[in-house]
């Protein structure tokens, strides 16, 4: 007898092929290593790292922006005037890029995918695209297939982590985009000539596991052909049975189709969604590239990241964290630091987080600093501030003759310790150990065995939350 497990079928998964619509496109499943994974490393490289000066915009805010503005003050200052953008592409040089370190520093920091701009913007590709003559990381700057290196690097190393690829769909000032666009998108040379065989390009040599899509707003996703791309993707492909796709596909698209939806930048609604979605953010929350002139205080410190996974997981997102390397191939040691102390967090409070499921409540009715996931018959609760006077009162928390309370990352004893209060009614006070004792920083994992669900639990949303127009936002 045959069994085809869930995540592992072939095409269609039993469900005949997927035909080039939305409709057919959203009833594949979505792969389990995606939901399980929850932790990826987003990275910001390009051309745009050797001016790294603002953001990854850069060219656009130089030549596109208002006259007078910080960009072309910083060319005026720095450059002489016949400069353009193209002459930075020899000073993308990635030196010191070694696809190896980077590997291992993804697998300290306890990411398990990662996605790499391929093709940011600016058109410019980190592999020696057949269709970006010229302006590739082969012809131009390392002269290196920078994406195959790490492709090779992640698998031969850390297999366990996906390898993801970023591509934007539209370029500023490519003639064929430019051309299509005055003919209000009907006509399509850019899509048939650039960014569709582009794609296949990817897919087929590289065979990521995250197809990260951007770039898509200004035109429909059927001038982009994004549901004959997308359907070919998990028909025909040579990853069809474990790619996952985001959801800017075309104006109108994000939050409503795609296999997890990002909504938009640093999307954290703060409630169990319907649907898989993913929080980008970065380390740097006022660019996505590296910037010389950030300051520390521009940076996230490791407990805001924390604070932001631990928002996410329960809700039953993933959380794609961005840093942005330097044109030499390195990346900054602040950020650096920051991939590392996630992992040391997550090598003590990783079973909380990797392949766990939302529980009934989110976050604590009365300590909301207090985020729970569960696994089984586990709930953890993820606190982010420790206690007042090491006694942390939970209230959405209902205990049962058989639970066991005890904290990750404490070993002096097996901590069991909650006292009912009275006050407290349906709740549990649980007497943390002393600091001294728990190897955890930063954010402290309670895990409870056999308990029940508080009152008021919310009611599971039949639709998505809208993105919050207020949250700051780093991409232009």
């Amino acid at each position: 007898m045959i069994v085809c497990l869930f995540s592992a079928c072939g095409v269609g998964w039993g469900e005949g092929r997927y035909k080039a619509t939305w409709q057919s496109l959203d009833t594949r499943p979505l792969p389990t290593w995606y939901d399980e994974a929850k932790v990826g490393i987003f990275l910001h490289w390009g051309v745009f790292s050797v001016p790294s000066f603002g953001s990854e915009w850069f060219w656009q805010h130089w030549k596109g922006g208002k006259k007078g503005n910080k960009y072309e003050a910083f060319m005026k200052k720095n450059y002489p005037p016949n400069f353009t953008y193209q002459d930075f592409g020899p000073q993308f040089t990635a030196e010191f890029y070694d696809g190896k370190e980077w590997a291992r520093l993804f697998n300290a920091s306890g990411a398990r995918y990662v996605v790499l701009t391929t093709k940011h913007h600016e058109g410019y590709t980190l592999w020696p695209s057949a269709h970006s003559f010229g302006w590739n990381s082969l012809d131009v700057g390392p002269n290196r297939d920078l994406l195959g290196e790490l492709a090779y690097s992640l698998r031969s190393l850390v297999p366990h982590i996906h390898l993801g690829v970023y591509h934007s769909l539209y370029e500023w000032y490519n003639p064929l985009y430019l051309k299509d666009k005055a003919n209000l998108f009907l006509s399509n040379d850019f899509v048939t000539q650039k960014t569709l065989p582009e794609l296949y390009e990817l897919v087929n040599l590289y065979r990521p596991d995250v197809i990260w899509s951007d770039g898509d707003w200004e035109a429909l996703d059927k001038y982009w052909k994004a549901t004959d791309f997308l359907a070919w993707l998990f028909n025909d492909s040579p990853v069809n049975q474990t790619v996952v796709v985001n959801d800017r596909w075309g104006a109108g698209i994000p939050c409503h189709h795609g296999s997890f939806y990002t909504c938009q930048d640093n999307y954290n609604p703060g409630v169990a969604q319907p649907h898989k979605w993913e929080n980008c953010l970065p380390v740097d929350a006022h660019s996505w590239g590296y910037r010389r002139e950030a300051k520390l205080a521009d940076l996230h410190s490791i407990h805001e990241l924390l604070t932001q996974l631990a928002m996410t997981i329960s809700c039953g997102g993933n959380i794609l964290i961005n840093v942005g390397p330097r044109h030499d191939g390195t990346i900054a040691p602040v950020m650096e630091e920051r991939l590392r102390q996630m992992g040391s967090w997550l090598d003590i409070n990783g079973e909380a987080i990797y392949g766990s499921k939302p529980w009934k409540h989110q976050n604590d009715t009365l300590t909301p600093a207090v985020w729970y996931t569960s696994k089984g018959d586990t709930v953890y609760a993820i606190v982010l501030h420790w206690p007042k006077e090491s006694v942390l009162s939970l209230a959405s928390v209902k205990i049962t003759p058989q639970t066991h309370i005890s904290m990750l990352g404490y070993t002096a004893t097996s901590h069991s310790l909650h006292v009912q209060d009275p006050e407290l009614k349906e709740g549990v006070n649980v007497i943390f150990p002393s600091m001294a004792d728990i190897s955890s920083q930063w954010a402290w994992v309670l895990a409870m065995k056999d308990v029940q669900p508080g009152p008021n639990a919310p009611v599971p949303l039949a639709t998505m939350s809208k993105p919050n127009p207020d949250t700051p936002q780093a991409r232009p």
